[in-house]
Parts: C-alpha cells; structure tokens; sequence
C-alpha cells in the first residue's frame, strides 16, 4: 500500500500542468487566470469586490478587499492541485495610485480616477507649468482631471500636506500588485506613460513640473517591463512580474503576431484606435480630439484615439428595439444590406452628406435616433450604425497619420457586428479590415512579457483569431 501511493503522488505530480498565472484587476472585474505553456487559458475564475468610498464619499476601490483577494487567488485549496504556478505577473486599469507609507503598509484610499477635479486647483497647475495646451502636448495628456494621475499627488500635496508628507511611494496598481507579492516597489513605463501628464514625450523623461513639486521622489524607480522579481507564492519561489496597464498589455500579442504594420480599434464602452506605427508627436488639433498617447511595454509611443460609442449604442438601439417591438438580440444580430442603406439614402437625402456611405464630415455627438423617421427596425438601426461606424472612420483617421498602416483590427463588442463590420470596411476600402479576437488579450499581454523567466518554449505566434472582412455589397 505504502509502494502504490507513492507512485500515484509521483503519477499526480507529473501530470501537473505548468502555468503562469495572471491577476488581472479591472474596474468591475477581477479574474485569475492560468496559461499553460502554449498559452491556452486553463483556469479562469472572476470576481466582484464591494466598492468602498473614500473621506468625502466618493465610491472607490476597497483596498482591503482586493489586497486579501489577491493574495488568496493563489492558494491550492483555491486552484486545485492539478496546476504548477512557474510565474505570475499582472494587469491593471490605469490612472489609480497606491500609496505606501515609509514602513511599506498603504494609507489612504485608493481614489477613483472618475473623481472631480478640483477646478481652482487645476488651473493653479496648468497657469505654473505653461497652460493646458502646453503641457498636455508635451506629456501627450488630454486635460482628464483625476485621470491625469499625476494630478492625483499633485491634490494630495496642496490637499492633505499631511497625507503627503507619510507618502513613501505611490505606486500605478498594475505594480503595486506585484508589491503585494514582491515588497519591491517599482514604476512602469506603460503606467507613467498613459495620461498621467508626468512623461515628457519630447525629453523621455519625467517632466520638469514632477521634479519641482517634489512628486519625483514619491515615484518608484522605473524598471524594464519584462523585469522579475524572484518572490514565494505558496511557499515556493518563482519569477513574479512587475505588472503592465491593461491598455498596453492587451496590445501585446498583436505586436508579437502581426507583421505588416496595423492599427488596432478595441471596442467597448470606449473605441480606442491604437496605432503602434505612428511615433509623431501629438498636435494641439489631436488632444482637442480627444487622441493620447500610450506606451508599449518596449517604451515606445502609441498614438491613440477615442471614441465613446458603447453608450450611445446601447441606449439607442433600446429606444428601437421598444419602438419596433424586436429583441436587442435580434438587431445586434441583423446583417448588412446595401439595398437597405441605398434606400435610406434616397428617401432620407438629409440624414446622409454625400454619396451612400461616404464618410463625410465628423458627425459630432447625436443625441438621439427619431425613430418615427424610420419605416422599419432595419432602416433605424442600419441608420444608427452608419452613424457610429463614421464617426469610428473620423476618430481612427486622426492617428493613421502617415506610418504605412493597410491593416486594421477590431476586437471587443462591435466587432462581432456586421453592420459595424461592413460599413467601416466600405469607409476604408482601401485597407484590409479584420474581425479580431485574442483571448484574454491583457491578461495574455501579460503572460508574454515575462515569457524568458518560465518558459523553456519557444514563443507561438498565433494569438490573434481573425476574419477579413468583405466590403462587397450584400
């Protein structure tokens, strides 16, 4: 008896599955996920933590709750015993900070980046460091407010002197997640370097206004993306990552994959056009339009564009869906017709400018569909994205710029939409556009990055799942 368990624990041990392991923290969800060495997810759980809110009310992460979260994903009792944890790194919305005291433990809360900005104290900032145009222009930083969050410790100083005074550190949450596990406090380029007006685009460096106010010394020393740290998780010691910001991270595995140059729209609440292959710096005209700049986890620029599509979608096409009595389902479904949109075109000259699906001028921000205009729920809803795929077309072109992109990729929501599909392929018919998906994109991003610390393997180059998208009529 003794002989045959010892050969079914080794048998067990054996068979274990080798991963790296991925705390993923967005602002609604929180997941772990497991990779196994050809990076197929093995493991996925997610979670929702009750928000907490911080002195003035204001609702906020609940850094108690995600500190003894994150440290207890891990556990075996949690996983099960069918994996080995050989890594583990993380991704993280951007814009928040962490603060740590002189003794390493956290104090104050971990603000919310929707939280208003105190508008006597932001023009107290932009009058001393050369006005909003300026410095948003040299940082690459649209004027957000608390999104800005540099301007988080730049509040807390002339806000709560007393608070800032026990800041050792304020650590991006990407990082201070793997501080959780490393007690290694660190900074990271694709954090300082996504709308937190703390980057100098122009010097590649920290700009003159952190050293000034004395924000410098509160930042963690910046280190390389793909930097490990070598931490116990359940007793044993492996590579532990740094941490990536979503954003960046989920561009990773099209950055590895993807050859001839591209250009990616992730689509969702917000439709973000990323392009890796456009380095000129951003014009006053593109910070007016709502572009930024991002940072590879190589340190190098993206310029981005935004776009609030999701919610416009999503009221409008219930206001049809009432009006016409078919399901949401059944419009997200409906597949595009041309003989439709020629229709609307000639019955409709005022709702077009120009010919049928030429993009036009920007079409600004519409409040509302007239339903009423409509004689079905195909000519309302054909309508209605035929306005938000040009207005995508107006805020992509912004940062196509001159960098020899012919490809484009559309993952998140709207990519699974035809109609989206088709018209933004007709608006660019000169590109190759392509449905795209990568599961898990950030998490994976993540995975990728410290790839070298655990995995023996050479790298796939097959993440991305894709679909050319046809610009011909149907």
């Amino acid at each position: 008896m003794p002989q045959d368990y010892r050969l079914k624990s080794q048998v067990s041990i054996m068979n274990k599955q080798n991963v790296v392991a991925i705390l993923d923290v967005g602002k609604t969800n929180k997941k772990v996920l497991l990779f196994n060495e050809d990076y197929h997810v093995v493991h996925e759980e997610t979670c929702q933590l009750e928000e907490g809110k911080d002195e003035d009310g204001f609702p906020c992460e609940n850094i108690d709750s995600l500190k003894q979260w994150a440290l207890h994903a891990l556990q075996p009792d949690k996983l099960g015993n069918e994996f080995t944890i050989r890594a583990l790194n993380f991704s993280g919305y951007g814009a928040s900070l962490v603060f740590l005291n002189q003794e390493g433990e956290t104090i104050g809360p971990l603000y919310n980046y929707l939280k208003p900005y105190p508008s006597q104290l932001q023009e107290q900032f932009y009058s001393t460091y050369g006005g909003r145009e300026t410095l948003s222009r040299i940082t690459a930083s649209p004027v957000l407010g608390s999104l800005n969050s540099g301007l988080q410790l730049y509040r807390i100083k002339y806000q709560k002197p007393e608070m800032f005074n026990k800041i050792r550190y304020g650590l991006h949450l990407p990082q201070f997640l793997s501080y959780l596990f490393t007690r290694f406090p660190c900074s990271d380029i694709t954090s300082l370097g996504c709308h937190t007006q703390c980057w100098d685009y122009e010097k590649n460096q920290y700009h003159d206004w952190v050293n000034k106010e004395g924000i410098r010394e509160k930042l963690a020393p910046i280190v390389p993306s793909n930097h490990v740290v070598s931490s116990p998780v359940n007793g044993v010691d492996i590579p532990v990552g740094i941490g990536l910001h979503d954003s960046s991270a989920a561009l990773i595995p099209y950055l590895i994959e993807s050859d001839p140059p591209f250009l990616l729209i992730s689509t969702g609440t917000w439709c973000i056009s990323l392009n890796p292959f456009n380095n000129s710096p951003l014009t006053t005209e593109e910070l007016q339009s709502d572009c930024l700049t991002y940072m590879t986890y190589q340190g190098t620029p993206v310029k981005a564009s935004r776009y609030h599509a999701g919610p416009f979608h999503e009221t409008q096409i219930k206001k049809i869906s009432s009006y016409f009595n078919l399901s949401v389902e059944d419009l997200e479904c409906m597949n595009f017709d041309q003989t439709v949109v020629d229709s609307l075109h000639t019955r409709y000259p005022s709702l077009f400018t120009g010919k049928s699906l030429d993009p036009g001028p920007e079409p600004g921000i519409i409040q509302e569909i007239d339903t009423s205009r409509f004689e079905s729920a195909h000519e309302a809803y054909h309508f209605l994205l035929w306005e938000i795929a040009r207005g995508q077309f107006h805020s992509t072109r912004l940062v196509l710029g001159y960098s020899g992109v012919n490809r484009i990729y559309v993952d998140g929501g709207f990519g699974k939409n035809d109609l989206y599909m088709k018209m933004l392929a007709k608006l660019f018919a000169n590109m190759e556009v392509y449905r795209a998906s990568v599961a898990q994109a950030s998490a994976l991003g993540a995975a990728i990055v410290i790839h070298s610390a655990w995995n023996q393997k050479s790298l796939p180059r097959t993440f991305i799942m894709k679909q050319l998208v046809s610009s011909s009529s149907k």
